[in-house]
């Protein structure tokens, strides 16, 4: 049998041999680690077999031969052209040691470098599990090369997680996480020991709950003493007393202005020291959000506060350091906060990179921002993921929300929805928050019977010195702005973050001065932006958008009762969920007798508008993919495909407006730095995929870098109203807002 010193996982660039990284070794360090990271839920002795095979096809000659010939950084990656397959090997040992039960490590193993690939796929076979296993002669040229204890490995222990449809696979992607994980840090470590050195050192939630508590201490001890803040401080108390209580999904349901945001840290970092969590992660469904509200714990926390978004780490590089930026590739750092879709589609991966941080969000608290705002096609996965880790993994959850989603589960004879079968509401009923905490009155004008025009609207806006008016598509925004005199503002999408950011700034204070100030907007402004207006109009639409367009007016309860009026508008309703929503929202709004906003009114519409919704609560079957089989033929890659919720009907454009037109000129003369690109982020609109081939067309936005556009032509950008384009070329239904 060969010695393994002549076997090697990793070779350095310009280095002899001895200089190399032994593979015996790295074969058993990632064994360790991957032990390590799935000790917590039970699953050590899987993840150390995969650990210990995983890199199995790297004592074949030829990888050898390869890794001695290339001598360079890459030559381990077998996807590149020319690499040698070396994914296999482990994975067939598996099956040739343990048979059905050796599919368990055999999914990882032939999975760490492509990703966790579907058992079987008619559309492209040779990726499949059930494919790979049959070229049983990678393991044959090697297993007389591979020492005999590696090779000779008793079963594990461990028969995996029930408790759901999708227990199974989510314990698979859990093991896959942290084999992975561990395979990146030692290869890491071994090639790039100045970055493995910057990782950890962050602080404890324990040592961070001291700087919350001052920090607290000294807002309190500084707001003016109203009605309003009172109750703010009745709240974060409730969220004190009831982190003590045991781990389990948790509501929190306080109407918007109540302060949420602090509110829910305080129970989350509580509940997170009462019961050894580790980490604490707040996942926000818009970016926008996103940075306001890691900006307000950055200022508590510092640089413990990780933000993540799904397409770049971090949405400004002043904000970033290296410890920062490699924490975000697995979330080893004591605060997260991230995005719905950064969060959701990472546990429904298979890809290495997305998987990655997985394992370490056992053992968390998972605060679900807006939870009202899950995207309904993909609710049951949603939900049932969520109760698998709770169940299996030790995270603790709160939905919190002004709008509480019924979320509760619901069986009849035509619909079946297992939803959330213990939630535990963390304020208590005899607070009264949503009569102490209203402010405003709801009239619904002409009872919806008729829609209200353009012109008519615009005169109705225009008798009120401040007044908001959301709409529900970017057109209508347009249309509405247009009607109304000089000084009033427009907010869509089709402005970049940058611009809205600064309108929004330049709103709040006109406001705060008492100036008059009209605002059309679509629906961007009825999350995580903190306007109060006297007087607001909302299109008709579900009644949980008519809710937040309400916590935009008389917030700070300065007025007896802001006013807020819902009409029915000029355009049609966008088909689909909105249509949907809108309608069950009309019959609850002109039903007579009680506060149509009030909480059992929300029980009501979103009980409804899911029997409605019914088998499209998982349009993409992603169930079907993922269930528990005991023969473990799972589809985890066209599961992952399938699970996207921002689908891809839209492309992005960076537009001239402030800085953009700096970056690119910098984006034209030095190509995509990664710097740059996140800067650049912000300013970007993203525009139906429709509309942008036709601009493109009209050469006035172009390809300056592959896959990037930016503005071709100075006049396409409005300082008003963001990106102007052919009105009867706009939008698709969903092309809305955000």
């Amino acid at each position: 049998m060969q010695h393994d010193s002549h076997n090697y996982a990793h070779s350095l660039h310009g280095k002899p041999p001895e200089k190399w990284q032994p593979l015996e070794e790295h074969l058993q360090n990632v064994a360790g680690m991957a032990a390590e990271f799935a000790r917590p839920f039970g699953g050590e002795e899987w993840a150390y077999l995969a650990g210990l095979w995983h890199d199995l096809g790297k004592y074949s000659p030829a990888f050898q031969k390869k890794l001695y010939d290339a001598n360079g950084v890459e030559c381990h990656i077998e996807t590149r052209p020319g690499m040698i397959t070396h994914s296999c090997a482990g994975a067939l040992q598996a099956m040739a040691r343990f048979d059905k039960r050796g599919l368990i490590p055999a999914y990882l193993i032939a999975g760490h470098h492509a990703g966790l690939p579907d058992w079987q796929n008619e559309q492209a076979p040779m990726g499949s599990l059930q494919q790979r296993l049959v070229r049983k002669e990678l393991l044959e040229e090697i297993v007389s090369l591979v020492p005999t204890a590696i090779l000779d490995r008793p079963q594990p222990n461990g028969k995996g997680k029930n408790g759901t449809k999708l227990s199974r696979s989510l314990w698979l992607r859990m093991l896959f996480s942290c084999l992975v994980d561990a395979d990146f840090l030692d290869t890491e470590a071994f090639m790039e020991p100045e970055k493995a050195r910057s990782r950890g050192g962050s602080p404890t939630l324990a040592a961070l709950a001291p700087r919350f508590d001052s920090y607290m201490a000294e807002k309190t001890a500084n707001a003016p003493d109203t009605p309003v803040n009172r109750i703010r401080s009745e709240i974060l108390a409730a969220c004190r007393e009831r982190a003590a209580d045991p781990p389990g999904i948790f509501t929190l349901t306080v109407p918007t202005g109540g302060g949420k945001t602090l509110s829910s840290m305080a129970f989350a970092l509580g509940h997170a020291l009462e019961h050894q969590k580790r980490r604490l992660i707040y996942v926000i469904p818009y970016t926008s959000i996103i940075e306001q509200t890691a900006a307000e714990f950055r200022k508590i926390f510092g640089e413990a506060v990780i933000e993540h978004h799904s397409n770049l780490d971090t949405p400004d590089p002043g904000r970033e350091t290296a410890r920062s930026r490699i924490a975000c590739e697995n979330w080893d750092a004591p605060i997260i906060v991230t995005t719905n879709v950064q969060f959701f589609e990472s546990l429904f991966a298979s890809r290495t990179s997305r998987c990655r941080k997985l394992h370490n969000i056992v053992d968390s608290v998972v605060v679900l921002d807006e939870a009202q705002l899950l995207p309904p096609d993909f609710l049951t996965p949603i939900l049932t993921v969520i109760r698998d880790l709770q169940l299996n993994y030790g995270v603790s959850f709160v939905l919190s929300t002004a709008t509480q989603p019924a979320l509760g589960p619901h069986k009849s004879m035509d619909f079946d929805f297992p939803g959330l079968p213990e939630t535990k509401e963390i304020i208590p009923e005899s607070l009264n928050l949503h009569e102490r905490l209203q402010r405003t009155r709801v009239e619904v004008i002409d009872r919806l019977a008729r829609p209200l025009g353009w012109d008519e609207l615009a005169e109705r806006l225009v008798g009120h010195d401040s007044v908001l008016c959301i709409v529900n598509r970017r057109d209508d925004a347009r249309a509405l702005w247009e009607k109304m005199p000089e000084g009033t503002f427009h907010l869509s999408a089709l402005m970049c973050g940058a611009h809205r950011s600064a309108r929004i700034a330049e709103i709040k204070a006109n406001l705060k001065e008492g100036r008059p100030t009209r605002v059309v907007s679509t629906q961007l402004v009825e999350a995580g932006v903190d306007l109060d207006f006297p007087v607001v109009y909302r299109a008709l639409a579900g009644l949980d958008s008519v809710a937040q367009a309400a916590g935009r007016c008389n917030r700070e309860g300065r007025l007896a009762a802001g006013q807020v009026y819902v009409f029915q508008p000029e355009s049609r309703i966008p088909a689909g969920h909105l249509r949907q929503a809108a309608e069950i929202g009309r019959g609850l709004l002109i039903r007579d007798g009680k506060d149509p906003l009030a909480p059992d009114r929300f029980e009501e519409f979103f009980r409804t508008l899911f029997w409605l919704k019914g088998e499209t609560l998982d349009r993409h079957g992603i169930m079907g993919l993922l269930a528990n089989d005991h023969e473990l033929r799972i589809s985890f890659r066209t599961a992952a495909e399938k699970f996207r919720l921002i689908d891809d009907a839209s492309a992005p454009v960076v537009v001239h407006y402030g800085e953009g037109s700096h970056l690119i000129e910098l984006l034209r003369r030095n190509g995509p730095q990664r710097w740059l690109l996140r800067r650049l982020q912000r300013y970007v609109v993203n525009l139906p995929r429709q509309v942008h081939a036709k601009l493109v067309a009209e050469g006035a936005i172009e390809e300056v870098r592959p896959g990037i556009f930016v503005q071709a032509q100075g006049n396409l950008y409005d300082e008003q109203l963001g990106l102007c384009v052919d009105r009867s070329a706009v939008y698709a239904p969903d092309e809305l807002v955000i």
